[in-house]
């Protein structure tokens, strides 16, 4: 299972690194099998042919009887005598240590197929100088060396055509097959990063109808979904500010109405002005939700400067505000929106509360987190994966007041920058509100 753990993380995920490296496996498996049956077919038929051919010259110098006498003294002398090629000599042990035997290298092979064609147990040692040097042991002689040069052929130094050959055609494939998956990535590219717009609230143009068939087909129904959801969004976003803006002004002139009563009616001109604060807290909080500051700029800022502004300006109230801030590198965010999610769940925890707060942040590999933490009643377990929907309130042990939109906001915010917002409840005893953010 650990196994497969790792080379799962090993396998690249992406698209084009799969097709890359599909591309890559076969190429280098059709250049293995090229290069195999051009060595099986060409190549090796061809050292054979030259390994028989000296072999043959070798099995010559055996043919009739060596005479030693005074004008050959050895059998070097006499074999020397009797070879007819420039290219072939005969050296004793000694004279072939030192015309470099030692240097040259074993090829089994070579020695093989050698002993073969002489009838016995041969040794074939090849060594690259100004021409190749191939040197024999035969077994008629096992003390003797023979040197046979090519003058030319074989060069262990230099790239054979069919090496460089098939070194260009591979590196002009794999060049080929990452231009055509880098093409086929890109459009998948674009619908990416499209897609994450569209997930922060961002719509951009359309895109353009580029790729496969299939490609076209998805981008164009990317295309008509964000029209479709652009069009709608508007279309809420105005409804909304429509009711707000139509509410404001009965309001209003009730206000001015409950200002116009006399003294006698304080304590219902008291309550209608209650209400008013009220109901124009909720249709702020209606903005507010359909705004979603789309047009805030984004800043590189401290997150734990922000919480030290949030918990300076609560100094006002009768609670106990414990800091506990780690070292939390800067973020790209939007300053006044995170200030806002960090408002809403300190003014939460001040309400619910029982007088004592903790403000803590802190960073993991990938995201910059900060929670805030009451020790009031918390929220029933079943309530808390419902309280982040638009016009949902916690339990009423907390005292649920207001729209319900307070914490739809904050997980908007936080969606909206690619965060995540949870709740849980303390061992301790109340809620425990963390907020997740990426630091790319």
């Amino acid at each position: 299972m650990k196994k497969n753990s790792i080379w799962r993380k090993l396998l690249p995920r992406s698209a084009f690194s799969q097709t890359v490296l599909l591309i890559g496996s076969l190429l280098l498996i059709n250049q293995l099998v090229s290069y195999w049956t051009v060595a099986v077919y060409f190549i090796k038929p061809s050292y054979e042919q030259i390994n028989e051919l000296i072999a043959r010259q070798v099995k010559l110098l055996f043919v009739d009887e060596i005479e030693i006498g005074r004008q050959h003294l050895t059998l070097v002398d006499a074999l020397n005598a009797k070879v007819r090629d420039d290219g072939m000599r005969v050296y004793s042990q000694k004279q072939a240590r030192d015309a470099g035997v030692d240097n040259a290298t074993y090829y089994g092979f070579w020695s093989s197929e050698m002993s073969e064609y002489l009838g016995g147990k041969a040794e074939v040692r090849v060594m690259q100088a100004q021409h190749l040097q191939v040197w024999i042991r035969p077994p008629q002689a096992p003390s003797i060396w023979i040197k046979v040069t090519l003058n030319s052929g074989i060069n262990e130094d230099q790239l054979s055509p069919l090496t460089l050959y098939l070194l260009v055609i591979g590196a002009l494939s794999v060049i080929g097959g990452w231009m055509f998956a880098r093409k086929q990535n890109k459009p998948l590219r674009r619908l990416q990063k499209a897609a994450l717009s569209v997930s922060k609230g961002s719509f951009p143009q359309s895109l353009p109808l580029e790729g496969s068939t299939e490609l076209v087909e998805v981008t164009n129904a990317f295309n008509r979904m964000a029209s479709s959801m652009k069009q709608l969004e508007q279309d809420r976003a105005l409804l909304m500010a429509g009711i707000s803006h139509d509410l404001r002004t009965p309001l209003t002139r009730i206000r001015l109405a409950s200002e116009m009563m006399v003294e006698e009616d304080e304590y219902l001109k008291d309550g209608i002005v209650n209400d008013i604060e009220d109901m124009d807290a909720i249709i702020n909080q209606f903005i507010a939700y359909i705004r979603q500051d789309q047009q805030e700029l984004v800043e590189l800022i401290s997150i734990n400067r922000l919480l030290k502004e949030v918990a300076d300006a609560e100094t006002h109230r009768d609670v106990d505000i414990e800091l506990e801030l780690g070292h939390c590198p800067d973020i790209s965010i939007r300053a006044v929106s995170i200030k806002r999610v960090i408002t809403n769940l300190v003014e939460n925890a001040c309400r619910y509360g029982n007088g004592w707060i903790k403000i803590s942040s802190y960073t993991t590999k990938s995201s910059v987190c900060f929670c805030i933490e009451d020790n009031g009643p918390g929220i029933a377990e079943d309530q808390i994966e419902t309280v982040f929907q638009p016009f949902t309130q916690g339990d009423s042990a907390r005292g649920s007041v207001g729209s319900g939109l307070g914490l739809a906001i904050i997980k908007r915010i936080v969606e909206g920058h690619l965060g995540k917002v949870t709740l849980c409840n303390r061992k301790e005893g109340g809620l425990r509100a963390e907020v997740e953010l990426p630091t790319e």
